[in-house]
């Protein structure tokens, strides 16, 4: 994502959610865009980590990723 289509103020911004297969209302979260991309220059190094350790176990501990809109 390019810093022309970060979100702007009163812009709508979206999140992808990995959600826990066995702990409810456990998960993870990352900002995204509409389509689900997450900018990975925009994470922090543990945000990374964090991100791919996410994708890694989807199916086995977490749910595959669902992109929400923010309120």
């Amino acid at each position: 994502m390019s810093a022309a289509s970060a979100a702007l103020p009163g812009s709508i911004r979206y999140e992808l959610r990995f959600t826990s297969l066995s702990d409810t209302g456990r998960g993870y979260t990352f900002p995204c865009d509409a389509r689900g991309l997450v900018d990975l220059d925009a994470l922090s190094e543990r945000g990374r980590a964090s991100y791919f350790f996410a994708r890694a176990v989807v199916g086995s501990v977490l749910r595959p990723p669902t992109v929400s809109k923010v309120p």
